[in-house]
């Protein structure tokens, strides 16, 4: 659906749209497939009038493990492919901000780096009492241009939202519905999610989808007012030593 390729799945459940990030023998680690999918799916998603809530999750044991360390080190060397992925950050970002359909995000498993963002970026969020977030793009070298800095400040105080973002720590499900970044913990978060978002699509469809925007209006200008200085600043850390080394060590523990 939406001509998105594998690594994101989408099917329709009468005016539900059902999102899983599809890569499990990978924990749904992000390569540039799937990167570049979910650059474009949510323009497309909010142009589907048929479309009145959606829910995001991921398949297998994990919601996304992060990026995907081959596709982090090519980055390191393609200019071309940095460049545009980079700019497909920048989309994906704003893309979820302004999305008019309200997403439900299913944390079914750890939610890392990228992951942690799209759970960042969703409307409603139930997490599995296993699961937890982390965005450790410090750890390897990198600014985190599409990470928890966007958007954490919003959602918990700023002196944790420098502690996560700066020491990569994870935070535990119990921990994240306490802080704020998760609504609540659920032994079923998939069943929890599409339930949430029935309810939602069972609402009138103007005020829902105005009230969204109304919320989401504090989350862009936020996201608006840091995100080029963040791009800028993550294109230099994929050029920088600190990052091919840390990639070079992790790619050579992983095999």
């Amino acid at each position: 659906m939406y001509d998105m390729p594998e690594e994101v799945d989408v099917r329709a459940e009468g005016s539900l749209r059902i999102i899983t990030l599809n890569r499990p023998d990978a924990l749904n680690a992000v390569n540039d497939s799937l990167h570049t999918g979910l650059a474009e799916l949510w323009p497309r998603l909010s142009a589907d009038r048929d479309a009145r809530a959606a829910v995001l999750t991921g398949n297998g044991k994990a919601f996304s493990a992060g990026g995907d360390f081959a596709y982090l080190a090519e980055l390191a060397e393609d200019s071309e492919m940095r460049a545009r992925t980079i700019a497909h950050g920048r989309d994906l970002v704003l893309g979820m901000a302004r999305c008019r359909v309200p997403v439900i995000a299913a944390v079914n498993g750890p939610a890392v780096g990228l992951g942690c963002s799209l759970v960042a970026l969703s409307d409603i969020v139930y997490i599995a009492e296993s699961a937890y977030l982390a965005d450790p793009h410090v750890q390897v070298g990198l600014v985190a241009a599409d990470g928890g800095p966007l958007t954490w400040p919003l959602q918990i105080s700023l002196l944790l939202a420098k502690e996560y973002a700066l020491t990569g720590t994870r935070i535990g499900a119990e921990k994240a519905c306490t802080l704020g970044l998760a609504n609540h913990v659920s032994l079923d978060p998939l069943a929890d999610a599409i339930e949430c978002a029935k309810k939602i699509a069972s609402q009138p469809r103007q005020a829902v989808e105005s009230t969204k925007r109304l919320l989401n209006m504090h989350l862009e200008r936020a996201i608006l007012a840091t995100l080029d200085f963040a791009t800028t600043a993550e294109e230099l850390t994929f050029q920088s030593e600190d990052f091919r080394d840390n990639i070079a060590k992790l790619t050579a523990v992983k095999s």
